[in-house]
């Protein structure tokens, strides 16, 4: 990466070194300084800290928002020390909650200083879309999030970034994007729209941009890698790929130092909260960003889990004073790391397990997270896409798009191949397509349940 210091933008005129940044570069800039020194905490003086912030979130969501003043009568006293016993029995936020109490959940008092509020929406990829506010200082944590990320991995900001996602449309830019532009001089951007793009066009269009850096979603990474390993690509300048918004997995991580010879490295975010955990720089699990969110890993008793355990995930962002969403139920589930050999003090998640709705439930009700094998399928037959959908507690459909028909034993090592990675008492059938469209968010995943999953 070249020199952070050298690449601070100046906003005073006839200064240029040491530069003298604009208001809100100053404002990053002092939050990276004390993120640099608050990650190599003891988790002990992370989780103080904390609370510290956490106690003043919740008087001011007691005093000020509806919901919270009912809900928790009896239950919270703001008066009164904050404790961890305290917090734990709070009740959950449900994204149900959400969606049925969004006038009662907004503050009616939000701190002016906390800067303008601008309300957004999830694209509905669950099929109950929410509404959210987010104020400037929620956003500023998001730049200072993504600016920590670059310095983890001591990228070449001077470098060419390209996009490929959905919300964008194809065009280039002089920067990498808000988080950075407000503070470093960088390199060009460029974007390409998941939507309307195919996998061959997006290969031809890395091919003509030949990028330093790419961000794309895994689902989409791993398409181009396979067509990639078909068609012998190697994007030349490329140095690592960044994904984002999907379960990334071990696999495709694999595929990528393969194919491309270039490592990944994956940011864990929601629409409502932010990012969440950033990727290790030095492992491939997951370091929580403590300084803006409390996250809780929460068994099916709503006993937190233990390293190696996997639960709910829960957060609680700790600066959103216009829609405070504490201990939200985020529908996903993570995995409980140790401490990392890195040094650094946050908290650890070995692995995002998958969400809910890619839970496979069988007909007792057992709940399983199904590891179907990205190339296995592939191997078996000329399958260009597919999807696995769970109809029925004993069915399962495998949605193809194939390049040519498949022959009766390539459909019968398709379905061997799925029945050896599911739980006894299901039976596979095939379904072929001619497109699988991704979410309204763009995104896509290989396993999908339209079980109801029994609630805990």
């Amino acid at each position: 990466m070249n020199d952070f210091v050298n690449l601070i933008r100046s906003t005073t005129p006839g200064i240029t070194w040491p530069a003298i940044p604009g208001q809100e570069a100053a404002a990053l800039l002092a939050l990276q300084f004390q993120l640099e020194r608050s990650q190599w905490l003891p988790p002990e003086r992370l989780r103080e800290l904390q609370y510290r912030q956490l106690e003043v979130l919740l008087r001011h969501a007691c005093d000020t928002v509806p919901y919270y003043r009912e809900r928790w009568r009896g239950l919270y006293d703001p008066s009164r020390p904050l404790t961890s016993e305290a917090f734990s029995r709070l009740p959950l936020l449900t994204r149900d909650d959400l969606q049925a109490h969004f006038d009662t959940l907004r503050s009616n008092r939000i701190p002016p200083a906390h800067g303008p509020v601008a309300e957004s929406h999830t694209s509905g990829s669950t099929g109950m879309p929410v509404r959210l506010l987010k104020t400037a200082l929620v956003q500023l944590l998001w730049q200072a999030a993504v600016l920590r990320e670059h310095q983890w991995f001591k990228r070449d900001l001077t470098g060419k970034l390209a996009s490929i996602r959905q919300g964008v449309m194809e065009g280039e830019a002089d920067g990498w994007g808000p988080a950075t532009d407000a503070v470093a001089q960088t390199g060009p951007s460029v974007t390409l729209p998941i939507r309307g793009a195919d996998v061959d066009a997006q290969l031809r269009w890395l091919e003509r941009q030949q990028p330093d850096y790419l961000l794309t979603y895994p689902s989409n990474l791993t398409e181009l890698l396979k067509r990639s390993t078909a068609q012998g690509f190697r994007p030349v300048r490329l140095r690592e790929v960044r994904t984002f918004g999907e379960i990334l997995t071990a696999e495709t991580r694999a595929l990528c130092r393969e194919v491309w010879g270039v490592s990944v490295a994956d940011a864990y975010s929601s629409v409502e909260t932010g990012y969440l955990a950033l990727q290790c720089p030095e492992q491939e699990h997951y370091h929580v960003l403590s300084e803006s969110v409390l996250l809780e890993i929460l068994d099916e008793k709503g006993a937190p889990c233990r390293p190696g355990e996997s639960g709910r995930v829960v957060v609680t962002p700790l600066h959103n004073f216009a829609l405070p969403l504490v201990r939200y139920e985020l529908a996903d589930f993570a995995e409980v790391g140790t401490q990392c050999r890195c040094g650094r003090g946050l908290p650890v998640l070995s692995r995002i397990t998958g969400r809910v709705r890619n839970m496979l439930v069988t007909a007792d009700g057992k709940r399983y997270w199904p590891a179907l094998g990205t190339r296995a399928i592939t191997d078996i037959a000329p399958v260009l896409q597919y999807q696995i959908v769970q109809t029925a507690p004993d069915r399962v459909e495998a949605w193809m798009v194939t390049a040519s028909p498949l022959t009766p034993v390539q459909e019968e090592g398709i379905k061997q191949h799925l029945l050896s990675k599911l739980p006894p008492g299901l039976r596979v059938v095939l379904v072929y397509c001619d497109n699988i469209p991704r979410s309204a968010g763009g995104k896509f995943e290989d396993f999908v349940s339209e079980v109801a999953v029994p609630r805990v």
